[in-house]
């Protein structure tokens, strides 16, 4: 097994939690202002904000040859999905009504999200899946490809992508055009 330090990394991204860092923001200001004029046990509340803001303003992605590694904020909360677990990944767009955070899509999957809407989606060879919010999802994808590339094969350039950007996805949550699954090609 190799040592993840060691690894080469083909794709990082910190992705910033805008509307989380504005909504902390905005809520912090309120709550230091009433702390000022009415109960000094508000400052509870701004450390509790502060704990969330630490926890939540950002989500870094980073894939290397073995695993795809996700983490919120600073870091206590993250997760290590080894590259030999993927079978696949979809590009998708995650509706407003889902929201941000680590949430369960119902009938569908986890998703880790801060900001925007665009994702990807990786299907499990279990046939689970699982969703990380991305605003490079493009990037992100082309990335797992060459990632699972190197895992199937010595040279990714003669093995070609494990996944296309053909078609159109689907289940209970809209994805976008774009769909990367295993190639057709033997």
């Amino acid at each position: 097994m190799k040592n993840l330090d060691s690894e080469r990394i083909i794709y990082r991204n910190v992705q910033p939690g805008t509307f989380v860092r504005i909504t902390i923001g905005v809520v912090g200001i309120v709550l230091l202002a009433l702390s000022i004029v009415s109960n000094p046990y508000i400052y509870i509340c701004l450390g509790v904000l502060v704990i969330c803001f630490l926890l939540f303003h950002s989500l870094s992605t980073e894939v290397t040859e073995s695993s795809i590694r996700i983490r919120m904020g600073i870091g206590v909360i993250h997760r290590t999905i080894p590259i030999a677990r993927v079978r696949s990944c979809v590009t998708a767009r995650t509706p407003w009504y889902i929201g941000w955070g680590i949430r369960l899509i119902p009938g569908r999957c986890w998703l880790w999200n801060v900001s925007g809407f665009d994702s990807v989606e990786l299907e499990y060879q279990d046939g689970g899946h699982f969703r990380i919010g991305t605003d490079t999802p493009r990037e992100l994808a082309e990335a797992i490809d060459e990632a699972i590339a190197l895992q199937n094969h010595d040279d990714p350039v003669e093995a070609g992508p494990s996944c296309s950007i053909e078609g159109c996805g689907s289940g209970p949550v809209p994805l976008t055009s774009s769909v990367r699954g295993p190639s057709a090609d033997p």
